[in-house]
Formats: structure tokens, C-alpha cells, sequence
């Protein structure tokens, strides 16, 4: 990347934002409204509004949005790396929305609303991924020139990631515990890493359609992460082998099995970018840095299913 102190432009005015959480007064239309105002204005969009605000602006806050960039050195690809950050957080938000629906689904035995849900779901995981193509242009000289300037901040404290890899099953109570001082965050995070995941209650389903799931697998300390049991993979041998590719316990398993291929090559293209940007150095949250990304490469939600394929 260039090596000079780039040009920080200013698109907004941090002090005329609203800095509330809660959204912002939008009015509503209809077919019939929105006919109305095309025939008003011949065709040409709206321009003039009321107030200090219009009303995209207001439906997704997109001033305070544009203001929370705070890039803290003068390294040129400290930007780059803030923005693709927070646009990460957000589509884990928006993975975590997907999956708690999906996984809601699977509970009421709606298994085709989650089937349908699951498919965007891996989609999602799948641009996740993509965000890697535009991290992986910084330079191992260009991270170096704002690293500092990080402390000790690092991505295995993001509470949103955490809570994507709680809903599959992944459950780590010691890494839950890094936001166990953040009031507004712990109690959510909590709940999560003590609920059953989306794989529990897949399992709960296996039984409930009458195959013979082991008691352990049931009911356990949902705190604690997911391990292979031998009446589950029974189980879904047993709808892999005598159903059709149609059948929606089959299609819900390959589903699954889609999900955490993809989850497995985000955690893979972040391991390798990182390793290419930071080689062998420490983490900056205390971690062994690639080292540990290493380790959790290898992590499969659903052990079951792989194993089957695997056979």
C-alpha cells in the first residue's frame, strides 16, 4: 500500500449525529401512496424533506453508521482493516439472525422454514469469507505501521462471533467469560452459551420423528460443547441410508454438513491470511496467534454427519 499518511475525508459532521440505539421516526407508505408521489414528481426521485434528515438516512442511521470509524495511527491500511472489521460484525449479526430463526424452526418441526432459512445462512458464511479478498491486501509492513495501536484488542473478543459459533454448539465458557464485565453484553452471551444450539435441537428432532437418541445427548449441560455420540450418528446413518435425497431430514443434514464445509473455509482463509500478514508472532489478545487459528481449523459443528460422509 502506499507508503505515505493518507487523507482521512470527512462525510459527516460527528456533531450533528444522533447517537441514540433506538430507531428513528420513518413514516409509511403504500402502493397506492407511492404511485401518488411518483405522478407528483414525473418520475424523479424526492429531494426535499423536512428537517435536519431524510428518511434513508434515517432508516438505517446511516450518519451515525458513517461516523464510527476511528482509525488510531496514520498507517495507510488501518482503514481498510477498521471498516472490513465492523462490516464483518455485521454479518455475523446477520448469520446469528438467520440461524436463531432456523434453529426456532427446527423446534416447532417446520423443518422446510428452516431448510429455506439454512440456505441463505451458508450463503452469508460464504461472503464472510469473501471479506478475506480485501483483508488480504494488507501488507505484513502495512498491518505492522498500526498494530501497536491495537493493545490488546482482537478478534476472539467479538461477542457477535460468539454468539454464531454458541448457536451451532461450539461452546467455550472461558472465552464467554472475556465479557463478563460488560453489562449491556454478558447477560445475552450467557444465556446463549447455557441454551441448547441449533445441533441440539436437530438432535431433539431426530427423536421426536422416532429414532433412538441416547438421554446424554438430550439433556446435558448445554454449557459444555458438543461431543460425538454413537445413537446420533445411528440415527442419521439410518436416514442417509433408507431415504431419498428428498426426504427433509435427509436434506436438513446436508444442509448442515454445507453450513460447517463453508464455516471450514472462512476459518481457513482467515488462517492463512493471517498467517501471510503476521507469520508466527503473537496475538495481540494473548493468543498464539496462527498458532491457535491453526487449532480451530480443524473444528466440525455436526461430527456425526461428517463422519458418515467421511465413510
Amino acid at each position: 500500500m502506499p507508503n505515505y499518511e493518507p487523507h482521512m475525508p470527512q462525510v459527516v459532521d460527528p456533531s450533528g449525529v444522533d447517537p441514540a440505539a433506538q430507531a428513528r421516526p420513518l413514516g409509511r407508505t403504500t402502493d397506492g401512496s407511492r404511485r401518488a408521489t411518483a405522478a407528483e414528481t414525473g418520475g424523479t426521485p424526492l429531494v426535499h424533506f423536512e428537517g435536519t434528515s431524510n428518511p434513508y438516512i434515517d432508516y438505517q442511521s446511516i450518519d451515525l453508521l458513517l461516523s464510527l470509524q476511528h482509525p488510531r495511527s496514520s498507517g495507510y491500511d488501518e482503514m481498510c482493516f477498521f471498516v472490513m472489521g465492523q462490516v464483518k460484525e455485521l454479518l455475523f449479526k446477520g448469520l446469528h439472525f438467520e440461524l436463531a430463526n432456523a434453529q426456532l424452526q427446527i423446534r416447532d418441526d417446520n423443518v422446510g422454514n428452516a431448510l429455506q432459512i439454512l440456505s441463505r445462512a451458508k450463503v452469508m458464511v460464504q461472503y464472510i469469507a469473501d471479506s478475506w479478498n480485501v483483508l488480504s491486501t494488507i501488507t505484513s509492513e502495512g498491518f505492522n505501521e498500526f498494530r501497536d495501536h491495537l493493545g490488546t484488542a482482537s478478534g476472539q473478543l467479538s461477542f457477535m462471533y460468539r454468539h454464531v459459533e454458541f448457536v451451532l454448539g461450539n461452546k467455550n465458557r472461558r472465552l464467554a467469560e472475556a465479557h463478563r464485565n460488560v453489562p449491556h453484553v454478558w447477560p445475552a452471551l450467557l444465556e446463549a452459551l447455557e441454551s441448547p444450539s441449533l445441533y441440539d435441537d436437530a438432535i431433539a428432532l431426530l427423536s421426536r420423528r422416532g429414532f433412538a437418541i441416547d438421554q446424554e445427548a438430550l439433556n446435558r449441560d448445554w454449557s459444555q460443547e458438543y461431543e460425538a455420540n454413537a445413537s446420533v450418528e445411528a440415527a442419521w446413518r439410518k436416514i442417509y441410508e433408507t431415504t431419498s435425497t428428498n426426504d427433509e431430514l435427509h436434506r436438513l443434514g446436508e444442509a448442515l454438513i454445507s453450513l460447517d464445509q463453508e464455516f471450514s473455509i472462512y476459518r481457513w482463509r482467515h488462517f492463512t491470511s493471517v498467517e501471510r500478514i503476521i507469520g508466527y508472532k503473537p496475538g495481540t489478545g494473548g493468543s498464539s496467534g496462527v498458532g491457535w487459528l491453526e487449532h480451530v481449523t480443524k473444528h466440525h459443528f455436526f461430527p456425526e454427519i461428517w463422519t458418515i460422509s467421511n465413510q
